[in-house]
């Protein structure tokens, strides 16, 4: 039996003792059940590196332990929610731009979008990606702008324009041992030409900076696709093995007896409740058509509270006013900067969302949320009616009594929103 500590964001840390042969899914699995969190399978143990300013999420299959050897004293493990693990299993076209792809053994060859994932898992095909990064050059602050491919064999640059001939690439980095993080610093730190950075990183090499192949995208669907890309082909088949566990074990028991729930918008379906029983709505018509009806059923119950003169007796004015931070999804004071941060490092997928009190307005509310891997900020303003105080995104077509309310409506319904909210971006305390 081995130790492993493993800290939360907020600091707090928590001592667990695993065999030798646990992965990082059983630790998390542990981690879930002793700090009684929903596991909805997003949970993820993270290799960070505070003095390299680097950080990874550890793959599923990945022995702790064995990482833990190959770490310095000052790294440590955090636990955290990460939505975007496997969501290129899902949305594959999100992550992989058809300009980027191409086969190994045609110039100007592509991938039918089709079969993209199949070609990254199969070992007998050869799928690269391909396209300019920046490459720090070793010993210096300066960045130099190379045609880069990634390929099963490793990460090579052109030294002849986008040149793919054998003659002109030089191996940058192998895959097989090493491993992709990001760079969680600023890009001022580095001097970087532009935010999106991430870097190559030996298992050998501990706390040397020289050993670090340090890159950086344009943008960050490039970056997000160099290195979903390089998971791909360093797994391979591993990947998808442990994007299937989850399936595989709801019919199966669980080797520990947390609840399996899950909170995603695939278990939540449209109901008719105007005769004496609910019924589920198969129809997509009819459901869309009830989900408009409910959105007029939200404006119609804040006005008859208006007529009333009196709010829900489930929801007085003292408790309305803050109900909403018992929920995972609400931060109190955090700055828009810390709100970011949060985001990104739980995933940037569509619908990832969190509430925060607004800097500028001392009686209003910030909704962040992830809409195709950018943040968005919307308001959320009090406004007072005949003594009652609602709260609303639109400027007062849509209200709610509560910030509960509002964030169910727009879990249901896009409103003016680019997306639903769907998956809320959550702290836990170990």
């Amino acid at each position: 039996m081995e130790i492993v500590k493993v800290w939360s964001e907020d600091g707090a840390g928590k001592v667990v003792e695993i065999p030798a042969d646990m992965t990082a899914r059983d630790v998390c699995q542990l981690l879930v059940y002793k700090s009684h969190c929903v596991d909805d399978n997003t949970w993820t143990l993270v290799e960070h590196h505070p003095i390299l300013s680097l950080e990874r999420c550890l793959e599923d299959h990945e022995l702790v332990v064995q990482v833990q050897a190959s770490m310095s004293s000052d790294s440590k493990f955090l636990f955290r929610k990460n939505y975007a693990k496997y969501e290129f299993f899902r949305n594959p076209l999100n992550f992989f731009p058809e300009h980027m792809v191409a086969w190994c053994h045609e110039s100007d060859g592509s991938i039918p979008q089709a079969q993209l994932l199949q070609n990254f898992l199969n070992s007998s095909s050869c799928p690269e990606i391909q396209g300019f990064l920046y490459v720090k050059e070793p010993g210096r602050k300066s960045w130099k702008k190379l045609y880069m491919l990634l390929r099963r064999s490793g990460l090579y640059y052109s030294t002849k324009g986008t040149s793919k001939e054998p003659r002109h690439l030089q191996l940058l980095s192998d895959l097989e041992d090493s491993n992709i993080f990001t760079i969680i610093t600023g890009r001022k730190l580095h001097n970087a030409p532009t935010d999106y950075q991430f870097c190559i990183k030996p298992n050998k090499a501990r706390s040397d900076c020289k050993e670090l192949k340090m890159l950086c995208a344009e943008d960050e669907q490039s970056r997000t696709c160099w290195m979903t890309a390089f998971r791909l082909l360093k797994f391979g088949i591993v990947l998808y093995q442990n994007y299937n566990v989850p399936q595989q074990r709801k019919s199966a028991n669980s080797s520990f007896s947390a609840p399996v729930r899950s909170v995603s918008e695939n278990s939540l379906v449209a109901m008719d409740f105007s005769g004496r029983t609910g019924r589920v709505i198969d129809n997509p018509v009819e459901a869309q058509s009830a989900a408009l009806e409910e959105g007029q059923t939200w404006r119609k119950r804040t006005h008859r509270m208006n007529v009333l003169g009196s709010p829900s007796p489930l929801h007085p004015p003292s408790l309305s006013s803050v109900i909403h931070r018992t929920q995972l999804w609400f931060h109190g004071r955090i700055m828009r900067e810390e709100a970011h941060k949060m985001i990104i490092q739980q995933g940037q997928v569509d619908g990832l969302f969190l509430v925060r009190d607004s800097q500028s307005n001392p009686k209003a509310f910030v909704l962040t949320l992830c809409h195709h891997q950018k943040i968005k900020h919307f308001q959320i303003l009090p406004c007072e009616e005949d003594g009652q105080v609602f709260f609303s995104l639109d400027d007062g077509a849509t209200k709610f009594t509560d910030l509960i309310h509002l964030v169910e409506f727009y879990q249901l319904n896009r409103g003016v929103l680019p997306c639903k909210l769907k998956h809320p971006c959550t702290a836990v305390a170990l």
